[in-house]
């Protein structure tokens, strides 16, 4: 179930989340990761095994507990990873379990936002559209830009936003600092606007830590070639991957390239 159905069930019952407090030593998940626990059902994960399970096994317990009070105030356990828990990490986790209701929803969806990595897809082709069905269950918020607008499907996760821009490139100029981007529309015209729109926004603001272009070798050596014949230096053209995706993965499939690529931002910082 996608986060927002979560946040719909949270309007009907209550929940509690369970926060990583703070850690010492070695731990599965740092400080700031949280799960929510409704009576039945949970969201996300603490860092699974034995920790987690005795965490929503005191969730449940506290939200029982609380049921029949306006107001309750959040409490913190700590647990040691040792031989008690069947966990050999060997830190200590301290969990702050804090009940929440209807009125909670905007902090939570707050709360996921900042934990999305934002990335523009520019392309809403096949590969494109493989690419947001994975990346639609990971840590990302998606900006999708087409110059068609009705290439969008229906019935998206809350964190792909879609957006129909033409000329296409235009939409560089407004995207979210830090954006990982990646140019896989229907035409190489497009697509080398694009690349173009990037490589002037990171010349003036350097704030795209990842450009990538879907397509062979071949390809980017064309595209090298004219952005140079246009301009841009050397190392300017290096700050852009092409191809995409993390090597050693064999198959043109879209699906096999949507795995391939999103293994790829997950390896890239801010």
């Amino acid at each position: 179930m996608l986060f927002d159905s979560w946040m719909q069930r949270l309007q009907n019952e209550p929940a509690v989340t369970i926060t990583v407090h703070s850690t010492q030593g070695s731990v599965p998940r740092e400080a700031g990761t949280w799960m929510l626990v409704f009576a039945q059902g949970e969201w996300g994960t603490i860092g699974g095994g034995h920790l987690e399970f005795e965490a929503m096994a005191s969730a449940r317990a506290f939200l029982l507990q609380t049921l029949n009070t306006r107001e309750a105030e959040p409490v913190e356990n700590r647990f040691v990873l040792g031989p008690s828990l069947g966990q050999c990490c060997g830190g200590v986790v301290v969990l702050r379990l804090a009940r929440v209701t209807a009125h909670d929803v905007p902090d939570l969806q707050d709360a996921h936002r900042r934990c999305l990595k934002p990335v523009a897809l520019f392309g809403g082709g096949h590969v494109g559209k493989a690419l947001v069905r994975v990346l639609g269950a990971l840590p990302f918020s998606v900006r999708w830009i087409d110059s068609r607008d009705e290439i969008f499907p229906k019935d998206l996760p809350a964190q792909i936003e879609c957006e129909h821009s033409n000329p296409v490139h235009a939409a560089v100029a407004d995207l979210v600092p830090d954006s990982r981007v990646l140019i896989m529309s229907f035409s190489h015209a497009e697509d080398l606007d694009v690349v173009m729109a990037c490589l002037l926004r990171q010349r003036n603001h350097a704030d795209l830590p990842y450009v990538g272009l879907i397509g062979s070798a071949t390809k980017w050596a064309s595209f090298r070639s004219r952005l140079k014949d246009r301009g841009f230096s050397d190392a300017e053209c290096d700050h852009v991957t092409s191809p995409i995706g993390v090597t050693g993965i064999p198959g043109k499939e879209p699906e096999v390239i949507a795995i391939a690529v999103a293994a790829q931002l997950l390896q890239i910082e801010s």
